[in-house]
């Protein structure tokens, strides 16, 4: 199976969105990838966004896309330091990242481990100490998932696009490691 995988992501490129890249194709592998959080009946923002409303994510951002050929397989948005709503439990100055997608077909294979480690690469660069998400708490896997990679819970937050309470994480990164 690990060589299965390696074969299916050895050929994948990332690099930065860039002008005439298809906001569709991004939106639709969002929608795919988020799927089977909405068939739980967690509604990720990610699961149900305009092309719109993409765009307007993407450009609050640094997004980098994974493609293996001409095929959009994965994706994530950096920003550091980002803007924190009043009252959201995290320290100033923290970085995140948003619309960290990876196509189905491509669970398992490590791409999201590799978008995970461009995330913290480029926040660390940009100038943030600590990386700051939220999940739905209910999607225990993908808590899980963060969990074993070093993000802590520091709290709670709800959001108004969502339909459930998320669990605030925060990861230290270590200069020069990115706490990998």
């Amino acid at each position: 199976m690990a060589d299965a995988a390696s074969s299916l992501t050895s050929d994948v490129q990332v690099r930065r969105l860039i002008v005439g890249d298809s906001v569709e194709e991004l939106t639709a592998l969002l929608h795919r990838s988020y799927a089977d959080h909405a068939e739980a009946s967690r509604v990720f923002f990610a699961s149900y966004q305009s092309v719109q409303d993409t765009e307007r994510r993407v450009r609050r951002g640094e997004c980098w896309l994974a493609a293996r050929g001409a095929e959009l397989v994965g994706s994530v948005t950096v920003k550091a330091p980002y803007s924190l709503p009043e009252g959201y439990p995290a320290p100033a100055g923290a970085g995140s990242f948003w619309q960290l997608a990876v196509a189905p077909e491509y669970r398992g294979t490590g791409l999201g481990q590799r978008l995970l480690a461009l995330a913290e690469e480029r926040i660390a660069v940009l100038g943030s100490a600590q990386v700051v998400i939220d999940t739905s708490a209910e999607a225990v896997d993908l808590v899980g998932w963060y969990r074993r990679r070093g993000y802590v819970s520091v709290g709670s937050w709800r959001w108004s696009v969502t339909n459930y309470e998320s669990v605030v994480l925060l990861k230290e990164l270590v200069p020069g490691g990115y706490g990998l």
